[in-house]
């Protein structure tokens, strides 16, 4: 079976993952995907990540981050861009989400970057989601 917004299926495995305080969650892996969970992981917005291989089918096991209470570093992630309605945004015009405690990520011409390393580097793109 086909699937239609692989990068929604992420995005809600995370936020299902962190609502039930389980300490991983499994992903199947893309390339894309994997951009994205390091963009995350750069930004300290997860623990960690490493691939496991189940029956030839690569996977991605994502170590979801809590603070020392218990609650989750990640307090909304959020599809922006979606297959039906693509957002683009120029140089320079990556928006800051919650005046900059958040990040947005970004699909470039440099490869998948958040909105800071966006502005770094002066390209822009398509915004992929945000993250707070």
């Amino acid at each position: 079976m086909s699937m239609t917004d692989p990068i929604a299926d992420l995005l809600t495995r995370i936020r299902n993952g962190l609502s039930a305080k389980k300490r991983w969650v499994d992903i199947p892996s893309s390339n894309f995907k994997k951009r994205i969970i390091f963009v995350l992981k750069e930004e300290s917005y997860i623990k960690d990540f490493f691939f496991i291989t189940d029956g030839g089918k690569e996977k991605v096991r994502v170590f979801l981050k809590y603070d020392f209470k218990g609650n989750s570093v990640i307090e909304s992630i959020k599809r922006i861009s979606r297959p039906g309605l693509r957002v683009y945004v120029g140089v320079g015009e990556a928006p800051r989400v919650l005046d900059g405690l958040g990040i947005s990520i970004l699909s470039t011409s440099k490869g998948v970057l958040s909105n800071k390393s966006a502005k770094k580097y002066g390209v822009g793109g398509e915004i992929i989601c945000e993250v707070y």
